[in-house]
């Protein structure tokens, strides 16, 4: 299977889930960019829920020009190819810049995610 999050990258995001779990209102650091190479199809993640380890929160660009927060499960991202059957992957290079609440604000201006 491919591995869309890092060990280091999951423990961030339960981290967050468990913070948005506890009720605590969060605006965290985005900890992982997915994205399908052959598609604009970016979720930016930054939480994981600790009740199932798969149901991911973040900010989600289906390439519709209507960006937003939602959640997905990380199962179901593996098992997306977009037209030219390239599977979801992860950007090794993405630091995120600024909390998720200014990657919506951005993408909602653009919509569409920047970076």
């Amino acid at each position: 299977m491919n591995r869309l999050i890092t060990e280091d990258e999951r423990r961030q995001l339960l981290v967050h889930g468990q913070a948005r779990a506890g009720g605590e209102a969060i605006d965290p650091l985005p900890v992982a960019r997915l994205f399908t190479p052959d598609a604009h199809l970016i979720w930016l993640l930054a939480a994981l829920d600790p009740a199932d380890g798969d149901t991911a929160w973040g900010l989600i660009d289906l390439g519709l020009g209507m960006p937003e927060l939602g959640t997905v499960k990380l199962s179901d991202l593996a098992s997306i190819v977009g037209p030219r059957q390239q599977p979801v992957m992860r950007d090794r290079y993405f630091q995120a810049a600024r909390p998720l609440s200014e990657y919506l604000r951005l993408a909602q201006e653009n919509g569409s995610i920047l970076d």
